[in-house]
């Protein structure tokens, strides 16, 4: 094919396709404001003032303005520059802003966006309307009004939008700045019509974290809520980049049930690749990747650490309950002083004062029998005597009964002492298979794994309606009645006058 001559081809861009790329870019128009506090922050603004009024909005800060240059990159889309130089000059902070579409962006929501910046002796206001701006098909300018520095005022920026084509709630936007702006970061706050957006302090176990990458570091905080604060609508952990928060991730967490709901916090990691509207993440890169790893060994000690703090929980609870049963019983017993004769678990030489159930912990002095127990692993059957001598003849082979190795660090321990009457009561997880209770010496012991158990506990009146039931029984027991009926009966005497009232 012949070639008959060359020429060029112009490629244009219709002026319109400038406010609809910023629209597509940000689809909520709230996220307008957001990019305007966040280009105050990247010009090392220490306050910005939103004014939010029904026709108009203003966005006021004391950075450090533009002169001309400053005006000519701040309307070039596209620009390089904070790629370029991705700090900023006074505070070194890591600038935000990448594509220059946000001042376009406004027009969305607004008819005017109008730009007044002054830097030492230059100062400038831009106005763009946008009906101005789609009439006039082959004009790319802007009119600029140059005016005289006002040196009694600090440099900055400020920029209004008039003429408001979409409504916007203070309240909404004081949460988008909380989500997307930096607003921890040293020597900047925000105030929304006066009053200063900061973070609200969520209550509950905080764990620090920092992580390192082959990418760079990730640092943040997981915070455990209490179960009152547990909301599935706030679970979650904000992916910051740059102090911007990005998207909310889970790592998981939706299928821990509903412990899941307790878990909320951040994590910064500003060397993750950002996609162009900002809403999230490149997931096929090495950088994701690694991030992504690390999160899943950090969520892993986190579960971990949830189920500690659920077990702490538990204990308390049965602390409680052990303890209200045990002063039933203790008032129950001095109705019954046939189990207060001496002989049966003496006491020793205490004064015949009723004693108060006491918690044996593991810092605090224990008795030589306490100090024993607390020595003792596991449920295992005692060794029978390996010769029966002649004089024992008609040894009757005993059930062989449990012994406690050492308990576990969730055991719970209390005594109750009348008269001369002692005895002690634990609580501890022996492991579904094992009795439901049982007793050695001076100790009861009650299996907080054992199937019944964890049924009768659900409700705090059954929980120590259940334990006194079966700390009656072994009580019972230890008097050695002559059958299983005798031992029914005063088991049903001391439970009802432990709950007579």
């Amino acid at each position: 094919m012949k070639v008959k001559s060359h020429t060029k081809l112009p490629v244009t861009v219709d002026k319109s396709h400038i406010t609809t790329l910023g629209e597509r870019l940000y689809t909520e128009s709230i996220e307008l404001i957001r990019e305007l506090v966040n280009n105050a922050y990247d010009a090392d603004a220490t306050e910005v003032k939103v004014t939010i009024q029904p026709e108009q909005i203003k966005v006021e800060d004391d950075g450090i303005g533009m002169d001309w240059e400053g005006l000519l990159q701040y309307f070039n889309i596209g620009s390089p520059e904070k790629l370029h130089h991705s700090t900023s000059p006074k505070y070194q902070r890591d600038r935000i802003g990448q594509f220059g579409i946000g001042k376009f962006a406004s027009l969305a929501a607004c008819e005017t966006f109008e730009v007044f910046t002054q830097k030492e002796v230059f100062a400038a206001r831009v106005i763009f309307d946008k009906n101005s701006w789609s009439e006039n098909h082959d004009t790319w300018e802007l009119p600029v009004e140059i005016v005289e520095a006002d040196r009694s005022q600090h440099d900055g920026t400020t920029v209004k939008l008039s003429k408001l084509t979409r409504s916007f709630d203070p309240d909404l936007v004081r949460q988008k700045i909380l989500e997307s702006v930096p607003i921890q970061a040293k020597n900047f706050s925000v105030l929304v019509n006066g009053r200063r957006v900061v973070m609200a302090k969520v209550p509950g176990h905080r764990i620090p974290f920092l992580e390192g990458t082959s990418f760079g570091p990730l640092h943040g905080e997981i915070i455990i809520v209490p179960v009152s604060q547990a909301s599935a609508e706030e679970m979650g952990i904000q992916i910051r980049v740059k102090g911007v928060m990005v998207r909310k991730e889970f790592f998981g967490i939706q299928g821990w049930g509903k412990d899941g709901a307790r878990i909320r916090g951040e994590v910064n990691a500003d060397f993750l690749v950002v996609t162009s509207d900002r809403s999230g993440f490149r997931t096929d890169v090495e950088e994701y990747k690694a991030f992504d790893t690390a999160m899943q060994k950090l969520l892993r000690d986190v579960k971990s650490q949830l189920g500690r703090l659920i077990d702490r929980k538990e204990t308390q609870k049965v602390r409680r309950a052990l303890t209200e049963a045990m002063l039933r019983i203790q008032t129950a017993l001095e109705k019954h002083p046939e189990f207060l004769e001496a002989g049966i678990l003496p006491k020793g030489e205490e004064t015949d004062a009723v004693g108060e159930p006491g918690e044996i912990k593991p810092d605090s002095e224990k008795s030589s029998m306490e100090e024993e127990e607390q020595n003792r692993i596991a449920v295992e059957p005692e060794k029978e005597p390996e010769h029966i001598s002649d004089a024992k003849e008609d040894y009757v082979k005993k059930p062989a009964k449990p012994r406690i190795k050492k308990l576990s660090s969730n055991a719970v321990i209390r005594k109750i002492a009348v008269a001369d009457f002692l005895v002690t009561c634990c609580l501890d997880q022996f492991g579904e298979d094992g009795p439901e209770c049982f007793t050695q010496g001076q100790v009861i012991y009650i299996n907080r794994d054992h199937p019944l158990y964890k049924r009768e506990t659900k409700k705090k009146v059954t929980h120590t309606m259940y334990l006194a039931r079966l700390l009656c029984q072994e009580i019972a027991l230890l008097k050695n009645p002559p059958d299983a009926r005798s031992a029914f009966q005063k088991q049903s005497e001391l439970l009802r006058d432990a709950f007579s009232d």
